[in-house]
């Protein structure tokens, strides 16, 4: 019994001799079910909604009243109709509500149950992510026309995916998702294997500069992933149907960069790492949970608190598939993911730097 003892004190004194292994196991349940509570929603829920109103009756000031007042719904104003395709491709409206110009008249037509009496109002939305456009269309129908009976008077058109592709959604989310898992966790893994089984130390004695040796390990990672982007686009337009209209340079331009950035994640993980069951720990369920949970790719980023959405930014998937969809599938410009490509860019700068220098650090 005294052994048996002994053993146990021997393995609770290993497992708090490692604090990262501490860390792991008692924070990632109240991470997952955080993320899970708050993260996995497809709930209707901060809709950005513009108006077109030429005749701002008293009937159409109440319908937007209770729009702006309900707490999953954002007014952002009265527009023309010239500015609805600007709005929606800008982001700035996520749904655009079109009055018609008698729309008192058409209302009373509709409850006096006379036939042809016309669409009183016109939901515009963006169905670019699917995930929350038809639940947001018809929610937001059932708030502007204080709960009509559905699909009366109301004309919904759906833009950039009018036929509800799913495609469309998850093939830039799965580009994110591929890139990470092949360029991050695997180039981590594969330089702390070395580490872990001795041979860096080996190649660190030659001749090659010590920096060069690790560039040299990602490079075989970078082609495959060059592959796989080659691949992926193949399939996506010829197979699935999934249109890129916003240019083929751009589309290639922003994945090399991301897949930059993932290899220098890859190495920043690999410096933090001892062993290859820390690193797919650290990659696995510190990185590859919260690319899926925050970055947008399934749930929506605007249905979750204002935390989350804040700890978002710092995902680099959120600003790679957010470019991706809008150069694929609403056929922006490039210079209308600048901003997005910027972001990108000072994340690979800044990861490559700390990275190397905490190799370095290391080495020395």
């Amino acid at each position: 019994m005294n052994g048996f003892a002994s053993f146990v004190r021997k393995e609770t004194l290993h497992i708090f001799r490692d604090p990262r292994t501490m860390l792991i196991a008692l924070l990632m349940p109240v991470v997952q079910i955080l993320l899970f509570g708050f993260a996995l929603s497809t709930e209707v829920n901060n809709v950005d909604v513009a108006v077109v109103a030429l005749h701002r009756s008293e009937t159409v000031r109440q319908a937007v009243e209770r729009m702006a007042a309900n707490p999953n719904f954002t007014f952002t104003g009265y527009i023309p109709s010239g500015e609805i395709d600007r709005m929606l491709r800008s982001g700035r409206a996520d749904a655009v509500a079109v009055f018609a110009d008698d729309f008192d008249r058409r209302m009373a037509d509709l409850a006096a149950g006379r036939p042809g009496a016309g669409a009183a109002l016109q939901l515009v939305m963006d169905a670019s992510n699917t995930n929350t456009a038809q639940a947001g269309a018809a929610y937001l129908r059932s708030v502007l026309l204080d709960n009509v009976a559905d699909g009366v008077g109301v004309e919904t058109r759906l833009l950039y995916n009018p036929r509800m592709k799913s495609a469309y959604n998850f093939v830039p989310g799965i580009m994110g998702l591929i890139f990470i898992l092949i360029c991050a966790i695997m180039t981590s893994v594969s330089i702390v294997r070395e580490k872990e089984t001795g041979t860096m130390e080996v190649l660190l004695v030659s001749p090659v500069r010590p920096i060069r040796i690790v560039f040299a390990k990602m490079i075989p990672y970078f082609v495959l992933s060059c592959l796989n982007l080659a691949s992926i686009l193949l399939l996506a337009r010829f197979v699935l149907g999934v249109p890129m209209s916003g240019g083929i340079v751009g589309i290639v331009g922003l994945s090399l960069l991301y897949i930059v950035l993932a290899l220098a994640l890859g190495l920043f993980i690999s410096t933090v790492a001892r062993t290859q069951v820390t690193a797919l720990l650290v990659s696995a369920m510190l990185m590859l949970m919260p690319m899926i949970m925050l970055s947008g790719m399934v749930f929506p980023i605007g249905n979750m608190p204002a935390p989350l959405r804040w700890l978002s930014c710092i995902v680099p998937a959120r600003w790679y598939i957010a470019a991706i969809r809008r150069l694929m599938i609403e056929g922006l410009p490039f210079t209308a993911v600048l901003r997005e490509f910027a972001i990108l860019a000072a994340m690979t700068a800044g990861l490559i730097a700390v990275a190397l220098r905490k190799f370095n650090d290391k080495l020395e």
